[in-house]
């Protein structure tokens, strides 16, 4: 039987761009700066305290033991500058850490690789950006290299952007770099076991769902906030009550069937159901 810290669930929410900007591809992936304020002003004011994915994966080696009373972690991916200009100040202001997952490949760059969505000139963070969000105490993980989908690409591929996405990250912020995150959030065992080999302690996927001591370290779940999670459905995700129905939509877009789709069809960046295939 599981003992009540193993049971603990811990919402990791999953955040990309903060900005009032956004065309209709690409709005639900958007939320608004006066949002994203009061999301972390809710989180405030209950009492969540954020930690980073690695501070998670280090707690669950204790049974969760070591984790704050409210845990929440706050992950942001792909790298885009409004994160310097509209999250960061709010996180400084509050006191709050979090992971931000990087795109390497488009650093003091545009979102190049958005084609489909119409966003190719969304400014990316610079180099100078990166580290100085790194050294203020928010974690900086991996994204790969170009964001791809690994699990459409050669094995090669998929190791160069996994490995060279690390070392990239590491020769500029001049640390170890432990946390990786599955572009779009398609994976499978193989590209886990890659992410492993690579040096990295975690990985995180989507899933809509918590996660907890008993999560794969390599398929960490998170929770997709949209354009329109307001701080009432933002209350009842971090809680779980509004977690099941979406995270079984989730399961059922991972079958084999859809990778299928998705090899011939790659690049493919689809948003059939709001929330179930993320950037």
């Amino acid at each position: 039987m599981l003992n009540r810290y193993e049971q603990k669930k811990v919402p990791i929410l999953m955040y990309h761009s903060i900005s009032e900007r956004a065309g209709p591809k690409f709005k639900p992936f958007t939320i608004s700066p006066a949002l994203f304020t009061h999301h972390m002003e809710y989180l405030h004011q209950h009492g969540y305290t954020p930690i980073t994915v690695t501070e998670f994966i280090q707690a669950r080696e204790h049974g969760l033991h070591a984790l704050p009373r409210r845990p929440v972690v706050l992950t942001f991916d792909d790298g885009f500058a409004d994160f310097y200009t509209h999250a960061f100040p709010i996180l400084k202001q509050h006191n709050f850490t979090a992971t931000l997952y990087v795109t390497t490949g488009y650093i003091n760059d545009t979102s190049r690789w958005l084609r489909r969505e119409g966003e190719t000139t969304r400014c990316m963070l610079t180099w100078d950006q990166v580290v100085e969000i790194s050294k203020s105490g928010i974690e900086c993980g991996a994204h790969s290299h170009t964001h791809p989908q690994l699990d459409t690409i050669p094995l090669i591929s998929a190791r160069y952007e996994i490995m060279g996405s690390k070392m990239i990250l590491e020769q500029h912020l001049n640390q170890r770099v432990t946390t990786f995150a599955y572009p779009y959030g398609y994976y499978t065992a193989t590209t886990q076991k890659l992410v492993h080999e690579a040096g990295y302690t975690s990985a995180c996927a989507v899933k809509h769902a918590m996660s907890s001591a008993m999560t794969e370290a390599f398929a960490l779940a998170r929770i997709t906030i949209s354009s329109n999670t307001n701080v009432g459905a933002l209350a009842d995700l971090i809680t779980g009550r509004r977690l099941s129905g979406i995270s079984a939509m989730y399961m059922q877009a991972r079958t084999p069937v859809w990778q299928a789709v998705r090899r011939a069809s790659s690049p493919v960046t689809r948003s059939l159901k709001e929330g179930v295939y993320v950037r």
